[in-house]
Formats: C-alpha cells, sequence, structure tokens
C-alpha cells in the first residue's frame, strides 16, 4: 500500500513539474506584446520567433484573410501553418505603392530600404524626393499596371500595396515571379487613429516594432489630449465638405474617418448621421437645402480659391460659409511635383488634423498653432 501511494505522489509530482515546462513553454513562444487598439483591418499574434500577421480586410468587401508568416532572421520558420506570404525580418528593400506608406516608413528610420515606387511624381516627402532624384528609388508605373520587367530586376523582398475591388491582378502576376506581395488596407480603416496604427504593419516588415508601437502611441496621446481639449467649448459650428464633380456633390459618409474627426473637433458635420465609410454623391440641390447655412466649409475639392469656385459654380455664392469666406482647403500644400501633402501625410498624423480643425472651428484655444494641412482659400 505504502508503495503505491509514493508512486502516486511521484506521478502527482511529474505531472506539476510537466505542467510548468509546458507553461513556460507556451510563455516562451507566445506573448501578448502586439497590441491593436484601433485598427480593424489587421491583426497578430506575436511569438518568440516569428509573427503572424493577417490581414482581415484587405478592401471594402473582402472575404478572405490574408496571413503573413514573418520569422527573424537566423531562426528557422515554424512548421504547420499556413500563410500567403512567408518572410524572413527585418526584410531589407521593398516597393510600395501608395504615397500614406511613405511617411511609416520615414519615421521608423528604414525609408533608404525603399526601392521603388508607383508613380513618383505624387510623392511629397522631401526625404524620399532626394532617393528619387539620385535614382535609388525607382517609378515602377501605376498601382494597377506595374512595370512587371523594372520590378523582377530591382528583386525587393516584398511589395506593399493595396486593393480597391477585388485582388490586383497585375499583383497576383508579380507572385507568379517569387515577388511576395502584401497587402496593406490602411485606408478602409473608419476612425482616425486606425489609419495611424498601420505603422506597427511596416513595424513588424522591418522587426522594429517597439519603435513603430512607441511613435503611435505618442499620436494617440496628442490626438486624444487635442480631443479633451475641443470639449471645453460648448457651442458647435456646424460643417460641410467636397464639391461638385460633373454634377454631383462628393462628400465623407457619416461613418467615414473625416466625419469622426469633425466631430472629436467638437463640431457639427451635417451628414453624420449618414451610412457608410466612403464617400457619398448628391445633387446639388440637395447639398444647398441641406447646407447653405453652414458655418464652415471644408476641403472643397481642388479649389484653393473664392475666384475659382465661382468661376465652376456660380451658385457656390449661395452658401453662408462662402459669404463670410469660411472656407478651409487643403489642396495649397503641395510637394515638390505637385502631390498633395493632406494625401500622404495626413492619414499618418489624424492629431495634426484634429489640431488643423480645432484651429478653424474653436481658434481661441489653440492661439500660438499654425496649421498643418487646412488653409484658408484666396480671394
Amino acid at each position: 500500500m505504502k508503495l503505491i501511494i509514493n508512486i502516486l505522489i511521484a506521478l502527482t509530482i511529474m505531472s506539476c513539474h510537466n505542467k510548468k515546462e509546458t507553461t513556460q513553454v507556451q510563455k516562451e513562444q507566445t506573448t501578448d506584446k502586439v497590441k491593436i487598439e484601433y485598427a480593424k483591418a489587421f491583426e497578430v499574434e506575436s511569438h518568440k520567433d516569428y509573427y503572424i500577421l493577417k490581414v482581415t480586410q484587405a478592401w471594402s468587401e473582402a472575404t478572405k484573410d490574408y496571413t503573413y508568416l514573418l520569422h527573424k532572421r537566423g531562426h528557422n520558420s515554424p512548421e504547420n501553418i499556413d500563410y500567403d506570404v512567408l518572410l524572413e525580418i527585418p526584410i531589407k528593400s521593398l516597393v510600395v505603392t501608395s504615397t500614406t506608406h511613405i511617411p511609416s516608413l520615414e519615421n521608423l528610420g528604414v525609408l533608404n530600404s525603399l526601392v521603388g515606387f508607383a508613380d513618383t511624381d505624387y510623392v511629397s516627402s522631401a526625404s524620399a524626393r532626394q532617393l528619387i532624384d539620385k535614382g535609388k528609388i525607382k517609378d515602377v508605373g501605376q498601382n494597377q499596371s506595374l512595370n512587371t520587367e523594372l520590378l523582377i530586376n530591382l528583386k525587393p523582398e516584398a511589395i506593399v500595396s493595396f486593393a480597391v475591388k477585388g485582388e490586383n491582378k497585375t499583383l497576383s502576376s508579380l507572385k507568379k515571379f517569387g515577388i511576395p506581395v502584401l497587402y496593406n488596407a490602411d485606408w478602409v480603416e473608419q476612425h482616425p487613429l486606425g489609419k495611424a496604427e498601420w505603422i506597427k504593419f511596416f513595424g513588424l516588415l522591418f522587426d522594429k516594432y517597439e519603435k513603430a508601437n512607441h511613435i503611435f502611441k505618442e499620436i494617440k496621446r496628442e490626438y486624444n489630449n487635442a480631443k479633451t481639449l475641443a470639449q471645453r467649448v460648448h457651442t458647435q459650428p456646424s460643417v460641410i465638405s467636397g464639391a461638385l464633380w460633373k454634377d454631383q456633390w462628393y462628400l465623407p459618409a457619416g461613418e467615414s474617418w473625416q466625419a469622426q474627426i469633425i466631430k472629436d473637433a467638437n463640431a457639427k458635420y451635417l451628414y453624420s448621421d449618414t451610412k457608410g465609410s466612403g464617400s457619398l454623391s448628391l445633387a446639388f440641390e440637395s447639398v444647398l437645402n441641406q447646407s447653405q447655412n453652414a458655418d464652415f466649409w471644408i476641403a472643397p475639392a481642388q479649389y484653393i480659391s473664392y475666384k475659382q469656385m465661382l468661376d465652376s459654380q456660380p451658385h457656390y455664392k449661395k452658401f453662408k460659409a462662402f459669404k463670410n469666406q469660411n472656407i478651409y482647403t487643403f489642396a495649397k500644400q503641395k510637394g515638390q511635383t505637385g502631390g498633395v501633402l493632406y494625401y500622404e501625410l495626413a492619414p499618418n498624423r489624424p492629431d495634426w488634423v484634429l489640431k488643423d480643425l480645432i484651429k478653424i472651428f474653436h481658434p481661441q484655444l489653440l492661439p500660438e498653432y499654425d496649421t498643418h494641412f487646412f488653409k484658408p482659400l484666396n480671394p
């Protein structure tokens, strides 16, 4: 009997010991360092020697997840994991196709790894333009018709691109030549900080997650501090946006990031109760009836002067914001080759956009602040 009891005690001790070892192994293999707070279109599983980066909404109507297995150099890639792309990190060279990707590379200090870009004339970053002028960043065509031969010669370790409606056929053909293609879906995010959080996507590719996380935390802190500041004011000016294009007025839908950022600036966007995260297209008469008494008008398409607006559509003068010259545009701020800075940088710096709007709607809150993007229209 005593022998049986001793055996049971020994088995119990061994069981506890094995359980402790198993727990320790799991702790080594899986961590919770990568936290995604606002972005909805990607998620990350972190392990000791690798990450599983999953893009869950590559475009608005996407029904497939894309899994990217990123394992650290010098370590074997894990087995029994299904993936679309396998990469060794940190990667040393890449091609991107959206200007919104460039600020992340610049802030992470890896811009020198960029060897190609789609349609370089749109790039506004001064640092990136220097590399383009030196021939270190090649123009690889346009996102929908990339120069396959040039890309094969460049031999990037990855191409980071985007898709609007389903898989990009050009990108699919590149996979056949062994060039890994990753989708970046920063543009589908609905919260301003969700867009900025995609810097973590690039942080993982370059094994610089900690730096990316630190940058994002600073942006989040600045954004939330500005949002809190805006709440000190009890008046909410009314706001419209957009302009006519071929008889239709295009403006942000009520669930878009632009609508959210106007709300966070403590203003009343007159289309905040509409559905959708993209753009609305409305008849001119509809917008005139609903919004002619709006206090402010922001982002009136490409216009930079009141004269331009009147030359295009004389009825713009019926709007109160036009009469009071309360229209602000981001179209004035351009790079060396004509790219609009807002399109490149604003999704990465929502804190700057928010402060710009607070300065416009509640100037007394930021008396010394100079706007980054939005400027008054010229006469």
